[in-house]
């Protein structure tokens, strides 16, 4: 893969622009604090319970609380990315600031490339990757997940975290289909919207509009992975395990506002947090 590209190879349209200015710029201490506990920045959420000791603690430990619960939905989403080998390539596509990709490589001491469309983005998560002395093995580059450039049938595994409500799903799992080995595994992580409601609701139009995303119906996930030969093999309703995170956040120093739509969405069953878990089944 070419480490460096220019701007007009990566972000094509205005659109893209506009979400690679908001992530060039974005220095959320929800994203930058929790990252500074040990050094695994993030940019999704938590699953799992809350240790209750930390209620009514300080900051310092509300924060690391989250962190945690942020690191094991990290951590459960690699425990599904397959048997690798030290000999295997794989892609974090949506990388943020790295933490997902060295944890990865920790796990299984793997070659792992990151795209993001931020250029931030990827100068930090590869000095996150030199500090811990795995830069050649853990690379950043800035590319558009639509269109990297990696080789045919080159990746044993691809993984998504809380990044496709930013593209056409179909175009994105066309690219993902042509990258993989047959047989190889992409595990995704979102946030969707429930078909049984008829649409967007109120909420989830509140999450697009903080992020500057377009949050996808659950069904297209399904409609655009059997199109491009992916076949799922497992499928996580994480929306229960994700709800104590958001109730935690909401009382933190690093609440941002956005907890208040999300707990809604949750608990009116209008947006589901999903994890996949496919394979591809088609050469």
């Amino acid at each position: 893969m070419t480490v460096t590209a220019t701007t007009a190879d990566v972000l094509k349209t205005p659109y893209q622009r506009s979400i690679a200015d908001y992530w060039d710029k974005e220095k959320d201490p929800v994203n930058i604090r929790l990252g500074e506990v040990d050094g695994l920045y993030h940019h999704h959420y938590g699953i799992g319970p809350v240790d209750e000791s930390v209620r009514g603690g300080t900051d310092e430990q509300i924060i690391a609380e989250l962190h945690r619960l942020e690191t094991d939905q990290a951590d459960f989403l690699i425990d599904h990315l397959g048997d690798l080998t030290p000999t295997d390539r794989v892609l974090d596509a949506g990388s943020g600031r790295g933490g997902s990709s060295i944890m990865v490589n920790q796990r299984f001491g793997c070659q792992v490339d990151g795209v993001s469309i931020s250029q931030q983005q990827v100068d930090f998560a590869n000095g996150q990757a030199q500090q811990r002395g795995v830069a050649d093995q853990v690379r950043f580059h800035f590319k558009n997940m639509l269109h990297t450039g990696i080789e045919d049938g080159s990746l044993s595994a691809i993984w998504t975290n809380e990044t496709t409500m930013y593209v056409d799903l179909f175009e994105l799992f066309g690219e993902f289909s042509r990258m993989l080995k047959f047989g190889g595994r992409y595990v995704c992580i979102t946030g969707c919207w429930n078909d049984l409601t008829g649409g967007r609701s109120k909420a989830v139009i509140q999450i697009d509009e903080r992020y500057t995303c377009n949050v996808h119906p659950r069904s297209e996930y399904f409609r655009a992975l059997a199109a491009h030969g992916l076949a799922p093999i497992s499928v996580f309703d994480l929306t229960p395990a994700t709800i104590p995170y958001w109730e935690l956040r909401e009382t933190s120093c690093v609440a941002t506002g956005v907890e208040v739509p999300f707990l809604q969405a949750y608990r009116e069953s209008s947006f589901h947090y999903l994890m996949i878990v496919a394979d591809k089944v088609r050469p």
